[in-house]
């Protein structure tokens, strides 16, 4: 009987049963999805509030890319050693001990009083977060076997982390209108308090095969030494010499544990992550398309947030509001990317996306000193759409080339390239903003060499200065360094469009097509397995 109901062919049902395990897997969509956006608005809602926390904190400039760039890197870090810890010991119970952490550090970070307090509590926020992802992804790929529903999984799952990140500034801003900025880590406990128990109720729990020890050195030395090579980069990007011990030591060791860890995963039967998914042209493109996406577009959104407060002196709620259209934009790319990706094929997809936001960026390039309504609303489309257009087609490609029992590996990997070129992308658009806005500084006249030094460290401070300065020097002050913050904001968008089309040509490896074909069982095993849960059942029985 069950091979006459429906048009699925019978293996993909039989999957559907196993993945799903009692419960509807658009239910779990809407679960994941609930996950997701606890973690896009944490890591858009502190960019309309950075000018406020520097205002009250006064954190140096190491300190201010500090509190920016901490969770996304200890995020990056630990992505594999908690995607993995949940093939093992259940993915959904790695997730509700997310969602936990996740409102205990919202909480410390609301009440922090000083820079180094606020840091420890996005590093904190930053482990809930790698917690997280990886399970949403791993699961998602669990009860969505059929690439088809698959896709326009995706594609629901893409569109809802448009919506925090459209949601976090708006409702920052909204915030910062009426509280202090402590108020904008406050709205992920509720959220909390509502996933908590509800993916308790209605999550399935989800396993990997569990052959073979969990390598705990393995994952410890993939967490430190991608912590080392990051801390590495955000120091260069902050103007520190290369040979610095504190800049040259955590590069050398994070390189040498990376080999290391790369090394040992080779050798061992049963490795955390099987790097021979790398030897997959589509696993290992869609992974670096990822990476370079990121790297060339999250800087970008910190800036313009700066741009928008700073330069146009709007407020933190009109800021929000600018930004919408992006998020807008990326939702759509979100929900038509699965009909899209049936009919242009991932190659197509992808090429088109990078081009299209590098397009974008280029159109952005002729923002001024001036508002300019319309520019900024056509350019932010084609960026929400064409960066949305990319990143949907990467991570569909790059979850239907894995095998279904190493998705957890495979989501922590994808996660860890959006986290880690997030964290690069700021360091290395930061460090490309700095060397071209600092020297406009130095020449000022009547300016003393201390407060150009003051004012060159960023456009915040170098308004305090000018403030403190008054009359003409002031005035002179203020206007140099808004025009340097101008030029600066065109370097570094011409360098986010050659990065950009540096990926539009590394996305030519990906597939013309997008193969549905039925996802065969894993090597060895025979039929579908039945879920753990059913097997339990049968045995008590």
């Amino acid at each position: 009987m069950s091979g006459t109901t429906g048009t699925a062919p019978a293996a993909v049902r039989l999957r559907r049963r196993a993945a799903g395990a009692g419960a509807n897997r658009w239910v779990v969509l809407v679960v994941l999805c609930v996950s997701l956006l606890l973690v896009a608005v944490d890591a858009t809602v502190l960019h309309v509030a950075m000018p406020a926390v520097a205002e009250d904190l006064r954190p140096g400039s190491i300190e201010l890319l500090w509190i920016v760039d901490t969770y996304p890197l200890v995020c990056a870090s630990l992505l594999i050693l908690f995607g993995t810890l949940g093939d093992r010991i259940g993915r959904r119970r790695v997730l509700l001990l997310g969602y936990g952490l996740f409102g205990i550090a919202s909480g410390l970070a609301a009440l922090a009083r000083d820079p180094q307090v606020l840091i420890v509590a996005r590093a904190l926020l930053g482990v809930g977060g790698a917690m997280i992802m990886p399970a949403t992804l791993s699961i998602l790929r669990h009860v969505f076997p059929d690439r088809r529903e698959r896709a326009l999984a995706i594609g629901v799952w893409s569109a809802v982390a448009a919506v925090g990140a459209a949601v976090g500034p708006l409702l920052g801003g909204f915030l910062l209108e009426h509280f202090w900025w402590g108020s904008v880590f406050l709205i992920n406990i509720p959220l909390m308090l509502v996933s908590l128990p509800v993916g308790r109720l209605l999550l399935p729990e989800s396993r990997g095969d569990g052959d073979g020890p969990w390598d705990v050195a393995g994952a410890l030395m993939a967490a430190f030494g991608l912590f080392g090579l990051v801390f590495a980069v955000k120091r260069l990007g902050g103007g520190e010499s290369p040979l610095s011990p504190f800049t040259l030591l955590p590069l050398v060791v994070g390189a040498a544990l990376l080999v290391t860890f790369v090394r040992r995963q080779r050798r061992r039967t049963h490795p955390l992550v099987d790097l021979r998914m790398f030897a997959r042209p589509a696993f290992s493109t869609s992974v670096g398309c990822i990476l370079l996406a990121m790297l060339a577009l999250v800087g970008l959104e910190l800036i313009a947030a700066q741009y928008l407060q700073l330069v146009l002196h709007l407020s933190p709620l009109q800021t929000g509001l600018r930004l919408l259209p992006l998020t807008f934009a990326a939702m759509a790319a979100g929900l038509f990317g699965s009909k899209m990706l049936h009919r242009f094929g991932p190659r197509r997809m992808v090429v088109s996306g990078f081009c299209l936001t590098a397009a974008a960026v280029l159109t952005l390039t002729q923002m001024g000193g001036r508002d300019n309504p319309a520019l900024l609303l056509s350019g932010f489309l084609l960026l929400g759409f064409g960066l949305e257009t990319t990143l949907f087609g990467a991570y569909e490609s790059m979850l239907s080339e894995a095998p279904q029992e190493q998705s957890g590996g495979a989501a922590a990997v994808g996660e860890t390239s959006y986290q880690l070129g997030a964290g690069i992308g700021i360091a290395l658009l930061g460090s490309v903003m700095n060397a071209a806005y600092t020297p406009g500084l130095s020449s000022v006249p009547g300016i003393p060499a201390t407060e150009s030094r003051a004012a060159g460290r960023s456009l915040g401070e170098a308004y305090q200065v000018a403030g403190r300065l008054g009359g003409a020097r002031g005035e002179a002050l203020r206007h140099a360094a808004r025009d340097s913050f101008v030029h600066g904001l065109h370097v570094t968008l011409l360098v986010s469009a050659g990065l950009l089309l540096l990926g539009a040509v590394m996305a030519l490896r990906l597939p013309r097509v997008m193969n549905c074909e039925a996802p065969q069982p894993p090597a060895g095993r025979g039929a579908v397995p039945a879920p753990r849960e059913a097997v339990e059942s049968r045995v008590s029985a």
